[in-house]
């Protein structure tokens, strides 16, 4: 499995079979192989995770199957025109083209989060789950996030049964301030995973080093990402 940061949320992920793209955003891609599938994911209708000027990209290249996976918040007078797409809700399970396994989970923004399944590659996209603890919040609200937060990332642990993911793509969001860890930090002590690739930086990686510089103990398992 390889992973391609496309920026902000967005990465492009490639099996043996397929191509996945998640949340793209904004920004150029890759060159890619046009014989072989892709199915594009969008967790949720916010436009930094969701612009459909993706797939004119994707045809420029001509590729040949382009299948679409959209979180059912997204309305279908949003939808592209003239294409048919899987409209998935949170705590569902899919088949999809090839074969493969989608789980989604919910959100504690908006829409979904994706687990894959692709053989004996497992990968997690966590859209906007996250822990979003904001200080100054009222306590009641910052408690209830972390807990709405914590059950989702239980539920994703007791799914995979003690299988590592081979790949997670978790917020590290620094506008958190001194709580821009808390997500990161649990998924981390909570889900067995050989790579994490932080996401939702809004072009401040420098983050991840903080990260790092608090966290060294996760230092293997954490993926610089640049652009």
């Amino acid at each position: 499995m390889k992973a391609v940061y496309v920026g902000h949320s967005g990465f492009l992920v490639q099996t043996q079979r397929r191509y996945y793209l998640f949340d793209y955003f904004q920004g150029s891609l890759p060159v890619l192989n046009p014989e072989k599938p892709i199915t594009v994911l969008a967790s949720h209708g916010h436009r930094d995770h969701y612009n459909l000027q993706v797939l004119s990209l994707l045809e420029e290249q001509g590729m040949q199957q382009i299948d679409l996976v959209l979180s059912s918040d997204i309305p279908p007078e949003k939808r592209p025109t003239g294409r048919s797409c899987l409209a998935v809700s949170p705590g569902e399970t899919h088949t999809l083209a090839q074969g493969q396994t989608l789980t989604t989970y919910d959100s504690t923004d908006l829409g979904v989060s994706f687990l894959i399944r692709d053989g004996e590659e497992w990968f997690f996209h966590a859209g906007d789950l996250n822990d979003w603890f904001w200080d100054g919040e009222p306590e009641a609200d910052n408690r209830q996030m972390t807990q709405a937060y914590r059950g989702e990332i239980d539920r994703l642990a007791r799914d995979l049964l003690g299988r590592p993911l081979d790949a997670a793509f978790v917020v590290l969001d620094p506008r958190q301030e001194g709580a821009y860890d808390r997500g990161m930090a649990y998924f981390l002590e909570t889900v067995p995973v050989r790579k994490v690739y932080p996401m939702h930086f809004w072009d401040q990686p420098q983050v991840i080093g903080r990260f790092l510089a608090a966290h060294p103990q996760y230092r293997e398992q954490i993926m610089e990402v640049c652009k």
